[in-house]
């Protein structure tokens, strides 16, 4: 299932904060080599983890991580403007119709169709808060798998060449999509709807990032 999780809140699931920060640590360090920060407890966390982001998560069964991404406003300090602004010529993008998604991690052993369950748990949030886009940080590897679920992004800017390439891009939202990522995803609209209702209500109210 899908959860919404604030990170002021993660304490309350051990299980699934704990195995979605290792299944970082390993996709990002261990598997794709990036210069990420790991803990003595082989968890992988960032300075954007401690502003209270909303993270999106599939729950296997047994309570375990399956996948994840982090959505913070753009209003507020985020990697794209912090740490990307070369890949865009400069230009930062800070809007509170646009958030940031980030962290877009698979556990090892991932059944194929949870890429497609978090970009629609992404679809829920864009729609659910009234939000225009999304806009993140994607690899060469990633455009692949954006196009084969079908809601690739509009590029805004690439540095790098071939498999290093680094590109900047936004996703924009729309209920046509939403349904589109729930089929490839194997679930319902109304199965979806329910999980993204338990977590904030009928309305959402849109969350505001603590300082470290």
């Amino acid at each position: 299932m899908l959860r919404y999780i604030y990170g002021s809140d993660l304490n309350q699931f051990p299980k699934l904060r704990s195995g979605m920060f290792r299944d970082r640590a390993h996709q990002f360090r261990e598997r794709l080599g990036w210069d990420v920060s790991v803990d003595a407890a082989g968890e992988e966390h960032d300075q954007y983890d401690a502003m209270n982001p909303l993270y999106v998560i599939w729950q296997r069964a047994d309570g375990s991580h399956g996948g994840s991404m982090r959505f913070m406003p753009t209003t507020a300090p985020c990697m794209v403007n912090d740490h990307f602004t070369h890949v865009t010529d400069g230009v930062t993008i800070s809007h509170p119709l646009i958030w940031e998604c980030t962290r877009f991690c698979l556990a090892p052993d991932a059944e194929p169709r949870v890429s497609a369950a978090l970009m629609l748990g992404g679809a829920e949030v864009g729609i659910g808060f009234h939000l225009t886009d999304a806009v993140g940080v994607f690899d060469a590897r990633m455009v692949r798998i954006y196009g084969r679920l079908g809601w690739p992004p509009t590029i805004l800017g690439t540095t790098g060449k071939g498999r290093d390439a680094v590109s900047v891009g936004l996703w924009e939202y729309s209920e046509d999509l939403r349904t589109r990522m729930a089929r490839k995803a194997g679930l319902s609209d109304e199965l979806s709807t329910l999980w993204f209702e338990r977590a904030f209500g009928r309305a959402a109210a849109t969350p505001q990032a603590v300082s470290a």
